[in-house]
Parts: structure tokens; C-alpha cells; sequence
């Protein structure tokens, strides 16, 4: 018991209030056993029927997990999360890949429905990340793996929780059309010019310094098991990675 995962007091007080309540049917295993066991899973990566049996039978967390996602709840909890504590003062974006594995192949619709596709490192899903002044994750988006950064910007931008002030991105987002959106809804954007300009971008170095904060919400992600995917399912990938983003940050 010593090496499992198992929720504190301090982070069950923050996602109980999330548990569906007077639901139909049996009585339900214990939240905070099951929910532990679906951690375990996404923290270490190993398969669902080796979840150790102190976190119940196998078949009840990874049923609870898939049904609970085909809900949309995991990405649910994260939004309202976000959305209590968001900060918008200065938010800065990024994308980064997470490579395919063999096992996520033969979702229904194919790939592309799955979000996979082909980049440099293979068949790999993107994962964008809108992240606040802190470098907590308030928007996680699934594309395949060739999608471009900047053309996805405003999926992702729609779905802040609040209003941004500054929004700090690198080269790969720098785009006349998303500076004119950006400004057009009161936002400076913090984003270096690419070499191609004839005119140069002045830029915020001091505040664009900032950017590391979305590169070190990744790296934390990452030391959850979606740091390969696994999932045929483009949604069970992106509820494993709104837990991640829960326990890692908003608990």
C-alpha cells in the first residue's frame, strides 16, 4: 500500500464536489477507491487489468473511467477548475507531440477522427495547451499531428475561461490575421516575428521570458503516461490528460 497512489485529504476535498450524485441504479464502488485506481493507471502507465486490487476489481475503474469520459466529465472537472481559479494577466500558448503508439491505431474513423497524424516523429497526436500566469493548464486540445499551431489558435482561445490580457506565444503563431483577432478583442499579443518579416516585430522581452511556463506545464504532464498515447480514443487520451492536468495542478 506504501507505493500506491492514493488521493489526500486536501486533493478528494477539492474533486468530491465533482461526484455525479443520486445516480440511477446500484450503489456505486467508492469514489475516492475507484477514482485512485484510474490515477494509478494514467500515472504509471501500466494496463488496466494490472491496476492492483487495492484499488478494486479492474474492470470497475477502467468502466468507471470510460463511461465517466464518454460524459465528458474529466474534461468537465478541468474547466470548472479552471475557470474558478483563472487568472488572465498573461497567458501564453504552445503545442507540443506526443507519439502514437501501435496500440492507439484502429480507432473508429480512422486517424485523422482520432486525432493521429503524421509529423516528423511518426504517427503522433498534438496536445495545445492554454495555460495561465502560473503555468496552470486551463485549455488541453487533441489534434493529429501535422495540424498547424497558429491555424488551431482560436479553437483553443475560444475556449479560455476568461478574458486574456497578454497572450505570450512563440514564432510558430506569429500571423498578422491572429494579431489583428488578438487586438480586436483587447489581448497584446507577446509573439517574436519570424525571419521573413521586412517589418520587425517589437517585442516584450522582458514578458515574453514568461513563455517557460507553458514548456514546463508539458514536461509535468508528461510524467503522466501521455507522455506516449495509448488510447484508440481520442476522447479517453484527452479525459486521461485533463486528470493529469487535475491532480498535477488544480489540486
Amino acid at each position: 500500500m506504501a507505493d500506491l497512489f492514493w488521493l489526500s485529504d486536501e486533493q478528494w476535498v477539492v474533486i468530491e464536489p465533482f461526484m455525479p450524485k443520486n445516480q440511477p441504479g446500484p450503489e456505486r464502488n467508492d469514489d475516492r477507491q475507484v477514482i485512485s485506481g484510474i490515477i494509478h493507471v494514467v500515472k504509471t502507465g501500466c494496463r488496466w487489468c494490472d491496476c492492483p486490487s487495492e484499488y478494486g476489481p479492474p474492470t470497475t475503474i477502467y468502466n468507471r473511467f470510460n463511461r465517466w469520459s464518454r460524459r465528458g466529465f474529466w474534461k468537465a472537472m478541468l474547466v470548472a477548475l479552471a475557470k474558478a481559479g483563472w487568472s488572465g494577466e498573461a497567458n501564453a500558448i504552445d503545442a507540443t507531440y506526443v507519439k502514437a503508439h501501435r496500440s492507439a491505431q484502429g480507432g473508429k474513423g480512422g486517424p485523422k477522427a482520432q486525432d493521429i497524424g503524421p509529423s516528423r516523429g511518426g504517427q503522433t497526436t498534438k496536445i495545445h495547451a492554454l495555460v495561465d500566469v502560473v503555468g496552470r493548464p486551463a485549455v488541453l486540445l487533441l489534434t493529429p499531428g501535422n495540424a498547424s499551431d497558429v491555424r488551431t489558435a482560436p479553437d483553443v482561445l475560444a475556449e479560455a475561461p476568461g478574458r486574456i490580457r497578454r497572450l505570450i506565444a512563440d514564432k510558430g503563431y506569429d500571423a498578422n490575421w491572429l494579431r489583428k483577432d488578438l487586438r480586436a478583442s483587447n489581448t497584446t499579443p507577446i509573439i517574436p516575428g519570424t525571419r521573413a518579416r521586412k517589418r520587425k516585430i517589437r517585442l516584450d522581452k522582458k514578458r515574453y521570458r514568461e513563455r517557460w511556463r507553458v514548456e514546463a506545464t508539458f514536461c509535468r504532464l508528461k510524467d503522466f503516461r501521455i507522455a506516449t498515447r495509448y488510447d484508440k480514443l481520442a476522447r479517453n487520451f484527452a479525459s486521461a490528460l485533463a486528470l493529469a492536468a487535475v491532480i498535477a495542478f488544480w489540486c
